[in-house]
C-alpha cells in the first residue's frame, strides 16, 4: 500500500506527536549510521525533544566534530562578511568614480571648456554659478582688506602711544638733567663765595703807627 502523502505541520494530539517523534528520531539516527559507513563520512547528530531531552549520534568524537564545526562556520561567515564587504567597496569606488567624473566635468565647463554640448539651460546654469563665486571672492576680499586696516589702526595707535612715551621720558631725562646742571652751577658759587671770605683779609680802623727802635 503506498502511503499517502504527510501534510507537514504540527501534530494537536500529543500521544501521536509523541510516537511520530520516536519513529522518525530512531530513523534519522539510523541513516546517519548508515551515511558515516557507506560513505566513510564523519556524522555528527544532535536531537532534542520537546521535553529537552538529549539524542545524539557521532562517528567521531562529539566535541572534536563541535569544534570543527564551529570553526569551518566562523571561517565561512567571515569569508562572507569579507565578500559583502568587497562587494560594497567597489559599489562605493563606482559610486566615487562617477561622482569625480562628473565633478571635472563641470570644473572644465566652469573654465570654459566643452561647452558645445551644453544647452541653453545649463550654460545659464554655470553663468549663474559664476556670479555666485564672483560675488563670494569679492566678499571675501572685502573681509580681508578690512581685517588689514583694522590691523593697521590698531599698530598705528599702538605706534602713537609709545611715541607720546618717549617723549614724556626724554622730557623728564632733559629736565632732570638741566636741575641736576643747575644744582652743580649754585654748589660751585657757593665754593667759590667761601674761598674768597678765607682769602680775604680786610682790617676796618684807624691806621697804626709803627715804633721806631
Amino acid at each position: 500500500m503506498v502511503r499517502g502523502k504527510v501534510e507537514m505541520k504540527r501534530i494537536e494530539n500529543a500521544l501521536r506527536r509523541q510516537v511520530t517523534f520516536s519513529k522518525r528520531r530512531n530513523g534519522l539516527l539510523k541513516k546517519a549510521y548508515e551515511l558515516s559507513v557507506l560513505c566513510d563520512a564523519e556524522v555528527s547528530l544532535i536531537i532534542f525533544s520537546q521535553k529537552g531531552k538529549l539524542y545524539e549520534f557521532s562517528s567521531s568524537n562529539m566535541q572534536i566534530s563541535i569544534q570543527k564545526y564551529l570553526k569551518l562556520t566562523k571561517e565561512r561567515h567571515t569569508s562572507i562578511e569579507d565578500e559583502q564587504h568587497m562587494q560594497h567597496l567597489k559599489h562605493e569606488a563606482a559610486l566615487m568614480s562617477k561622482k569625480i567624473e562628473l565633478l571635472q566635468n563641470f570644473y572644465r565647463k566652469l573654465l570654459g571648456h566643452n561647452l558645445g554640448t551644453c544647452s541653453m539651460e545649463e550654460l545659464q546654469s554655470i553663468g549663474e554659478q559664476l556670479e555666485r563665486s564672483l560675488k563670494n571672492i569679492r566678499s571675501r576680499k572685502a573681509q580681508l582688506f578690512q581685517e588689514d586696516i583694522e590691523k593697521l589702526q590698531t599698530k598705528e595707535k599702538f605706534l602713537l602711544e609709545e611715541n607720546e612715551r618717549l617723549c614724556e621720558e626724554i622730557g623728564l631725562k632733559q629736565r632732570h638733567a638741566q636741575e641736576k646742571v643747575g644744582q652743580q652751577e649754585i654748589g660751585s658759587c657757593s665754593r667759590s663765595t667761601e674761598c674768597s671770605e678765607v682769602v680775604t683779609e680786610l682790617f676796618i680802623g684807624p691806621p697804626t703807627t709803627k715804633k721806631i727802635a
